[in-house]
């Protein structure tokens, strides 16, 4: 077989392929061992007729055209291996010769994944929230640690913002039941901004005993609701006296409000830095795609796009959830539904070719036990042994894909160890601090990994979904 590759307009190539005729002679024959087992000849067994024997019975004919249906995708992997095309979607095919006899030509035009370059990406500057705990956010969290040893009491007034009224709750659509907006004596804290998004002020003033009418739509949703709502009673949280006696009785461990006001400014600090830490990653993969215009191809999205679903319709099998019933409760149609996830789609599509800038950039490679130990990390996920894993994806022509992803890896490993981070007021930040670096003894740095390993489990999706079509394989 012989193969060329040309170059044409908007990310897209032209593969020629040429095989010769003793070649795909060869495909022929597997063609008719096939049309063996289906033609009944008198004296041979299923299966067993030679081919001079079928090709005198039924001709060449249906035997060159199977051939033509399996041999061209083989020949057309070949050529995508042997040219390095980075294929994206399935290409278009056509056969130029040899349909009738002779050496087999045909063409595939393939759109391939585009390269992109991200100037500046060595320069990035991550700006992140402001670590510090203020007084406000301190005195907050005294308040709700004070709420759990409060009491509900009659409020004798109209409710206000922090009171808790129990409510009889019902919505409907055309004189039907919305799922799950039906309920009686349901205890409900004013401003938790739940059901929809003027409901907290609908009920604010409301008396016990008032009934409420009105026409909002749900949370999630666009299609707006009858709701009526029956106030049964309003009540009031009263809260006991923060003193050094109530710290000493009800925390465990501390004897003063400041004792216990300086531990939970810490926990609070803590908490900050493991939610700024959280969202690092997808910092970082929006400020870098920023540095360039990307244009995410239709097929990749689309791809992706389906990979979502997939996973969505799979999450909510895993959790008992009729996805019928739930798309009727939120009034969404499918189609509404997927293309809420487009935009999601186009986003990881621009964070893959940036990303893949990168490692080009910065020419990382993927060594042998790299890869070996790849194919380790997902046998103890799947639960296989790591030779299957490397069996599929060598099968299955994957193993490009996960280099790729590897590669990937590194490049966002590197921007997280190479950005600026600065806070909300442009003060330049400490790098250890933001990435749980530590030093040992003799100066050595030290990076504990277990922050990161959460930030790049999304990252890593991709590679695994990449096994899981080659296990189904």
């Amino acid at each position: 077989m012989k193969s060329s590759v040309e170059a044409l307009e908007g990310n897209q190539v032209k593969l020629y392929v040429e095989v010769e005729e003793a070649e795909f002679d060869a495909q022929i024959d597997k063609a008719f061992k096939l049309i063996a087992k289906e033609v009944r000849l008198p004296g041979f067994r299923p299966g067993k007729a030679p081919r001079k024997v079928l090709e005198a019975q039924v001709g060449k004919g249906p035997a060159r055209e199977q051939a033509l249906r399996d041999g061209v995708p083989e020949y057309l992997a070949r050529a995508v291996r042997e040219n390095d095309v980075d294929l994206i979607a399935t290409p278009q095919v056509e056969i130029t010769d040899g349909q009738e006899s002779g050496p087999v030509e045909f063409e595939a035009t393939c759109t391939i994944r585009p390269i992109v370059e991200v100037p500046g990406y060595d320069s990035l500057t991550i700006e992140l929230p402001v670590l510090d705990v203020t007084e406000a956010d301190l005195d907050e969290a005294r308040q709700a640690e004070l709420r759990k040893s409060g009491s509900l009491v009659d409020a004798d007034r109209p409710a206000e913002i922090g009171d808790f009224v129990t409510l009889d709750l019902a919505a409907s659509r055309d004189g039907e039941e919305v799922i799950g907006l039906n309920t009686e004596d349901w205890n409900y804290e004013l401003g938790q901004g739940w059901v929809t998004d003027d409901f907290d002020e609908q009920l604010t003033g409301a008396s016990t005993g008032d009934e409420l009418a009105f026409t909002s739509s749900p949370k999630g949703t666009e299609e707006e609701a009858d709701f009526t709502v029956k106030v049964t009673l309003v009540q009031k949280m009263e809260m006991p006296e923060l003193t050094d006696e109530w710290v000493s009785d009800n925390t465990g461990e501390f004897d003063t409000i400041d004792a216990w006001s300086a531990s939970l400014k810490e926990s609070m600090q803590e908490v900050k830095l493991n939610r700024m830490r959280q969202g690092l990653v997808t910092k970082i993969t929006t400020a870098l795609t920023g540095l360039t215009e990307i244009e995410a191809p239709l097929s990749m999205v689309d791809s992706d796009l389906n990979q979502r679903v997939q996973n969505t319709m799979q999450q909510f099998q895993a959790q008992g959830i009729d996805f019928a019933q739930w798309m009727q409760a939120t009034g969404q149609a499918p189609e509404q539904f997927i293309e809420s996830m487009r935009g999601q789609s186009e986003d990881a599509v621009k964070s893959d070719l940036a990303l893949r800038a990168v490692a080009v950039a910065q020419a990382f490679v993927v060594e042998d036990h790299e890869l070996e130990g790849e194919y380790a990390r997902m046998a103890m996920q799947y639960g296989q042994k790591a030779k299957e894993i490397r069996r599929a994806y060598e099968q299955n022509d994957a193993v490009p894909e996960l280099l790729a992803q590897i590669k990937k890896n590194k490049a966002l490993d590197w921007l997280v160890h190479n950005v600026n981070f600065v806070d909300e007021d442009g003060t330049a930040m400490d790098q250890d601090l933001v990435l749980g670096h530590t030093h040992d003894e003799d100066g050595n740095h030290v990076h504990d990994h277990s922050s990161d390993a959460a930030e790049t489990a999304d990252q890593n999706d991709d590679t695994d979904a990449t096994s899981e079509e080659a296990d189904e394989s």
